[in-house]
Formats: C-alpha cells, structure tokens, sequence
C-alpha cells in the first residue's frame, strides 16, 4: 500500500490526477532550516524528516511512505519558504521578478517495515518575468501563494507571471511526478 506522509492537497491531487491510489498519514516536523544548508540538501532532508516521522507513527502494516519537501532558491542559493503574511508574499514576489529560480523538491520513499529508504532531488528552473508593483500586491493579497513556497501557486493564477520552465512543471506543483511514477514502478506501485 502507498501511504502519502504529506497534508498537501496539490500533492494529493498530482497521485489521483495519475491514478494512483494511497491513503495519507502525516506527522508534524520541524521544517526550520539550519543556517547555510544548501538547497537541494534541505529539500532532501526535509523529505526524509517527514517519512520517518510519519513511519515511526505508523500502526499498520506493510507499506511504503511517500514523503516530499518543495523549496524555491533565489540565484543567489537564498530561500524563500512559505510567506508568513501579504507583506512577506510580495517581498518574494520582489524577489523573484525577472529571476529564473530553482524549485527543487526532495522526495523520499520509505518501505516499511524493512526501513528502506531511497531519496532524491528534483531541480527545475523556473523564468519568471519582470512584475509591475501593483500586480506584486494585487496577488500577493489575494492569499493565493501563502501556503506555498516561494510565494506563488503555478497551478493557479501565478503561471500568468512565468515565461519559462526547465524541467517537471509537477515538481513546481510539488512533486515530481514523472520522476516519482518511475521510481514507484520499480517498486510495483502502478496507478
């Protein structure tokens, strides 16, 4: 059985848009990031944090853990989390304008009860263009981007402000799913 160790309802709607069918057990973890860790780093510690947190609370059977963790890096390496409020959401916007950025979501699966684990990091670039003030504030008060990282929902309305992507634009969603259907099937997990 597939268990998502995620409260993300875009991951959610990724694995049933691709047919696969999971049952979702989420722990709380600490997602502070420590001071000059590298990006893909966090993205892949954050990821395996989640899975052996929503492991070691697990009371049933055999399964294996689906854990995932999405950051946005500036050029510069800084991240931008999730914005605590309209203020912070546009000051990533700021930010962002007229950057290509880096999403990069870890991904760690965790077969229980054997405690294998296989993680890896999916990087893609995103071109966003130069944004107007007034469009900055406008989304930034819409509330759309605050429960996401880097401040913008491309799934949304926030794909307006992009005008090129390198890479899984399901990773940008927040999981990579050509990548993680591939390394599902290896395992016989199949939609």
């Amino acid at each position: 059985m597939l268990v998502l160790a995620s409260s993300s309802p875009r991951r959610r709607a990724l694995l049933e848009e691709a047919g696969f069918r999971f049952r979702v057990h989420v722990a709380a973890v600490d997602e502070e990031p420590a001071p000059g860790v590298a990006p893909s780093d966090l993205a892949r510690d954050l990821a395996l944090r989640k899975a052996r947190a929503a492991a070691a609370s697990w009371t049933g059977g055999e399964v294996l853990f689906l854990a995932a963790d999405t950051v946005v890096a500036l050029p510069d390496g800084t991240l931008l989390g999730k914005p605590g409020d309209a203020g912070e959401a546009a000051a990533h916007l700021r930010a962002l304008s007229g950057t290509t950025h880096s999403v990069l979501t870890g991904v760690c699966l965790l077969a229980v009860p054997s405690g294998a684990e296989e993680l890896f990091v999916v990087e893609t670039k995103v071109t966003m263009r130069v944004l107007r003030e007034e469009e900055m504030k406008a989304y930034a008060s819409s509330g759309e981007g605050m429960d996401k990282a880097g401040g913008y929902a491309l799934q949304e309305t926030g794909d307006r402000f992009v005008t090129r992507i390198e890479g899984s634009r399901s990773n940008v969603v927040g999981l990579p799913m050509e990548e993680v259907a591939a390394r599902l099937a290896a395992r016989g997990v199949r939609p």
